[in-house]
């Protein structure tokens, strides 16, 4: 009978025998391995290759002869590259690869001898069942490929060029764009690099970088402007009526000189406009702006007493103003629609008042001041200089709150504007020239404003004391007058005042030439003020200077003729209380001073003794 084996013994038996097992199939392992190495020293392992050349069992030497005399890409392989139907082929030597035989083989014997154990037999083990394909050794000189690529970079790039719109003559030429190109030879070396290294022919990838012009076609632009072109071009007013200026026609050599091309966003996306250049046109329109712009013409009144109503003696009329910008835009738009005409953008501006206005709503409806001024003596040529003058303001209106203006509604005063050559004040001297007597005109208003109580913005004297301008009714000089003068010269010197009332004000002057007098009437709702002043008359005087006498090379010998007229010199200081309801309303001052002045007298050459001469005449008082 056999003997049972202990219980507790199993455990322990069954270790011994695992123990044995893997000392065992250690020991196997071992014999194996290194019988293997033992029958394989000195050689390649079975299944390894080098580009798939089997070099089983062969001594590195053996393996760099076969893959010298097998492999023969570098020089007889072919690597193709494309652009489009262009086509370059050229061998691996050609692209700078030199293969290496020896190191590869040693690549070779090396797989399967590195790493630990565990790992070379891994390898020795796959390749012999596998197979392993090692990577043959190669040398890329990457100067050579880059200098084979940049030929071809050279057949390849091509610059961006932007497409091109412009004139020659009235001719409209246009060149389409193109496209940038350019090899990028780094990532191209890159892809030929790995497609040497795989040791087949085969097709490398041309890395090409392309640039979109902003502008490929201009066809529809140069398009365009041909029609702008084509014929000319019209602007018109609207609503014209049978007086007003226009229709104004551009030729087509003048578009031609205007026409520009401007590149514009639209959206993000850059887009070439057609058109005329805004600051041609706008020099052209801002002519025009002169004959079109006209401003509103209010109605002119004289008021009738009798029906305490005024009467309109000149119709109003409509003010109109171009809008240079908007009308800018409005041309370029019908331009860029193929149309040849357009209107300009015109705003109409109404007058403040119409001539169906009546005195009622206006204010006007009582006489609130008046003046009168005498002008005894005065020459017939200063004399129509008054009542020219005076004429425009006849029948004006000055709206609630205004600062009238004396100077802008005189005007020019020339020879055309019915302006004769009297007396006038220049340059220190008292010369005739255009207008002389006007200040009569604007003396008188400044007596009317004064005394209706309005307030005086702006005001200036003369240089010196002018009798016209302190005559009472009688023609005497009443010195209580110095310093109630005013001069108005366009455009350097005005007379300003203003309506401080919120009613409206009419003004009427009215000359009689008969009489020599001005008088001035303002028209309104009176307020309730009334005006006290004083005067200090003429202070701290001094004599005039001694004649002056001068010769005159266009007078004849013994020809004498007195120029200029002495006046004294003196401060006047006037002061005026304007009082409303019983109460001061305001209070100001018109300080004058009045430069001492010479008489003159002009004689002709070769007058011995001018100043007898005078004395005879009883010319220049004073000489001697």
């Amino acid at each position: 009978m056999n003997a049972l084996i202990p219980q507790r013994d199993l455990p322990r038996q069954l270790l011994a025998a695992l123990s044995g097992g893997f000392a065992l199939f250690i020991g196997i392992v071992l014999v194996w391995t290194i019988g293997y190495q033992l029958a394989y020293a000195g050689r390649i392992f079975p299944g390894v290759s080098v580009a798939g050349v089997d070099l089983s069992g062969l001594s590195p030497g053996e393996a760099a002869v076969k893959l010298s005399q097998t492999l023969s890409y570098p020089n007889t392989g072919k690597l193709l590259f494309r652009d489009g139907e262009r086509v370059w082929v050229a061998s691996p030597a050609e692209l700078g690869m030199v293969f290496d035989p020896t190191a590869s083989a040693n690549a070779a014997y090396e797989h399967g001898r590195k790493g630990g154990m565990f790992t070379a037999l891994s390898r020795q083990i796959s390749a012999r069942g596998l197979g392993a394909d090692v990577a043959p050794v190669v040398i890329f000189d990457q100067r050579v490929a880059y200098a084979y690529l940049q030929n071809l970079a050279v057949q390849v790039d091509q610059p961006l060029a932007e497409a091109v719109l412009r004139l020659e003559g009235t001719n409209v030429i246009s060149e389409p764009g193109r496209v940038g190109r350019s090899l990028n030879l780094d990532a191209t070396l890159i892809y030929l690099g790995s497609q040497l290294q795989s040791f087949r022919d085969g097709e490398v990838p041309l890395v090409i970088q392309e640039t979109t012009p902003r502008l490929l076609d201009v066809n529809a632009q140069a398009d365009l402007a041909r029609t702008m072109l084509s014929q000319p071009f019209t602007v018109t007013l609207p609503n014209t009526g049978s007086n007003d200026p226009g229709p104004w026609t551009f030729d087509v050599n003048v578009l031609v000189n205007m026409l520009a091309f401007n590149m514009i966003d639209s959206g993000g996306v850059p887009q070439l406009q057609v058109g005329l250049d805004a600051n041609a046109l706008r020099k052209s329109l801002s002519d025009l702006k002169v004959l079109v712009d006209r401003t509103p013409k209010e109605p002119r009144f004289v008021f009738d007493e009798s029906r305490g109503q005024i009467e309109p003696i000149s119709d109003s009329s409509v003010g109109r103003v171009m809008d240079v910008e908007a009308s800018i835009a409005a041309i370029n738009g019908a331009l860029q629609r193929g149309e040849h005409s357009v209107n300009l953008v015109v705003a109409e501006q109404q007058p403040a008042v119409t001539d169906q206005a009546n005195g009622a709503e206006l204010g006007i409806i009582q006489l609130v001041a008046s003046q009168t001024t005498y002008f005894y003596g005065s020459s017939e040529a200063r004399i129509q200089n008054i009542v020219t003058a005076a004429s425009q303001y006849h029948g004006l209106l000055v709206a609630p709150g205004q600062t009238f203006s004396m100077g802008s509604v005189l005007g020019d005063v020339s020879l055309e504007n019915g302006y004769a050559e009297a007396l006038i004040i220049y340059g220190g001297r008292t010369i005739k020239g255009v207008g002389g007597g006007v200040c009569q005109v604007s003396t008188t208003l400044f007596r009317t404003v004064f005394f209706a109580g309005f307030p005086v913005v702006e005001r200036y004297s003369h240089a010196y004391r002018v009798p016209y301008y302190e005559m009472d009714a009688s023609g005497h000089v009443d010195t209580q007058f110095a310093g109630m003068d005013a001069t108005v010269y366009v455009p350097l010197v005005d007379f300003k005042f203003t309506n401080d009332t919120p009613y409206w004000m009419l003004m009427e002057t009215y000359v009689d030439v008969g009489a020599r007098t001005l008088t001035w009437k303002i028209y309104s709702t009176s307020d309730g003020r009334s005006v006290t002043w004083e005067t200090t008359g003429p202070q701290n005087t001094l004599p005039a200077p001694e004649p002056v006498l001068e010769e005159n090379p266009d007078m004849r010998v013994n020809e004498i003729k007195q120029v200029d007229y002495a006046a004294e010199g003196a401060d006047v200081n006037v002061t005026r209380t304007v009082w409303r309801n019983g109460q001061i309303y305001f209070t100001d001052q018109f300080q004058t001073h009045y430069e001492p002045w010479a008489a003159v007298c002009q004689y002709g050459p070769g007058t011995e003794d001018p100043k007898k001469l005078a004395k005879k005449s009883e010319l220049c008082a004073g000489s001697s």
